[in-house]
Formats: C-alpha cells, sequence, structure tokens
C-alpha cells in the first residue's frame, strides 16, 4: 500500500471520486507538469456541509474543520486526476485560501490552517506549499470557505 494511502487509512479518511465541476468550467486545467485545481469548499455529497461566515456564526475551529474538508475534496480530485497513482506527484506548490469572514475577523490564516497541516499529513513534504489566505465578504452557495491549489506532476 502506498505511503498516501496509508497515511489517508491512519487518519480515517476514504477519498472519493470528488466533486464534479458545478457550472461551465473543469475540476482541473493542465499545463505540462502544472495543474490548477478550481476551488473546492466544504461540500458533501454535493450540498455544502458547512454554511455561514467566520466571526459571524462560525469560529476560527469551525473553519479549520471546514477547510480541512475542502481539502479532502482536492485530495481526492487530485487522486481521481492521477488515476490514483500517487507517484506521479511531485509538489503541491501553491494554496489559496478564502475566508467569507466578518471585517473584524482576523484569523483567516489560522483557518485554512485546517487545508494545510491536513496536506502535511497526508502528503509529508509534497504536501508544503507557498499559500495565501484571505478574507472576503461573501462565497457561492453560503460557504465558508474555498481552497484551490496549484500541483506539481511527472509527466
Amino acid at each position: 500500500m502506498h505511503e498516501v494511502e496509508k497515511n489517508l487509512e491512519k487518519l480515517g479518511i476514504t477519498l472519493d471520486a470528488g466533486p464534479e465541476p458545478m457550472a461551465n468550467y473543469v475540476s482541473v486545467q493542465k499545463a505540462g507538469s502544472l495543474w490548477f485545481f478550481s476551488g473546492a469548499g466544504p461540500f458533501k455529497d454535493g450540498k455544502p456541509a458547512v454554511e455561514g461566515r467566520l466571526g459571524e456564526n462560525l469560529n476560527t475551529e469551525e473553519g479549520y474543520q471546514a477547510a480541512r474538508l475542502a481539502g479532502i475534496n482536492l485530495l481526492a480530485v487530485l487522486k481521481r486526476e492521477l488515476c490514483g497513482d500517487w507517484d506521479r506527484l511531485e509538489q503541491i506548490v501553491k494554496l489559496q485560501g478564502f475566508v467569507s469572514s466578518t471585517p473584524d475577523f482576523y484569523e483567516q490564516p489560522k483557518v485554512i490552517n485546517g487545508t494545510s497541516d491536513l496536506f502535511v499529513e497526508v502528503l509529508g513534504e509534497k504536501g508544503r506549499h507557498a499559500r495565501t489566505a484571505v478574507g472576503t465578504n461573501v462565497l457561492p452557495f453560503k460557504i465558508p470557505l474555498e481552497v484551490e491549489m496549484i500541483v506539481m506532476v511527472k509527466e
């Protein structure tokens, strides 16, 4: 069993096929060895598992857990696109997180740590990445955050 699969099993995470696009776009745009992933939110079974805004009806820990779920969804799409071949993954290059939050909420980085921590737990050093975490006033479907990533793969 691949080390990534062992880590997922140890964490009690099962990756399904991953979310499909919800509009006129693709899940991943491939440009050579760099793959650009569309944003993922805290969805389960095609529906928001968490709704709200940080600083309004969600706290930092709830946001962290929502970001972890968004990260699981990104990993599911990555596994699907890799056809399960984790050896092709070279590096998570960049993560960009958008957090729906009130004007007086300043813990966006702590929220997006939910995805960052997950990636390192599952992928080890290949999960370390550059990152941006910003606040925004609203996101689609009332979700509290959206995370996108850029990944380098072996061609």
